[in-house]
């Protein structure tokens, strides 16, 4: 007798196969893109850094308080979607959004709203449902800098979320 098709455990065998590779494929897809986004988190973070940098480091008559103090986190100097073109001249506004942030939307650095220099003490906090970059400035003494007054605004710190560790990270200042 010849056989001329597949039998049923046959064709059970192959799909269940078929399956378990496509949730490895699926997995893998994920952890993938997970990496990706942590990856320009960090980049990004850093950029924003370096450019924090040059704010403090650099004096223009145009700026409040650059060359004396980082930004603060309220008045002419605060970070937001109307001001950081000015305050960080040449910052490209994709850096200034977290990853899964459209382009239409506001910037994604917040100021923080406490000194606790701890990741897991920082306010707001970073996470999963909260992908901001979380921006700290602090004066000499460690108390939270909102206005950088006569060059108050001494270090700062820079927190994300990293997804595929499930915690936050901090980029600091050079001044620390």
């Amino acid at each position: 007798m010849i056989r001329r098709g597949f039998t049923v455990v046959e064709l059970v065998i192959t799909i269940t196969v078929m399956g378990i590779l496509l949730t490895l494929a699926v997995v893998n897809l994920n952890a993938t893109q997970a990496n990706g986004r942590d990856s320009e988190r960090k980049a990004d973070a850093e950029s924003i850094a370096t450019f924090l940098e040059t704010f403090q480091s650099t004096k223009d008559s145009s700026i409040p308080y650059s060359g004396l103090s980082y930004p603060g986190t309220t008045g002419s100097t605060a970070l937001t979607t109307s001001t950081i073109s000015t305050i960080l001249p040449g910052i490209p506004e994709v850096i200034a959004r977290a990853p899964d942030v459209d382009n239409d939307q506001d910037i994604s650095i917040v100021p923080a709203t406490n000194a606790l220099t701890t990741t897991v003490g920082v306010l707001p906090q970073p996470g999963a449902g909260n992908d901001v970059y979380v921006y700290q400035p602090l004066t000499a003494s460690g108390t939270l800098c909102a206005d950088p007054g006569a060059g108050e605004c001494r270090r700062f710190n820079l927190y994300y979320y990293q997804e595929t560790t499930s915690s936050v990270q901090v980029v600091r200042s050079k001044a620390q």
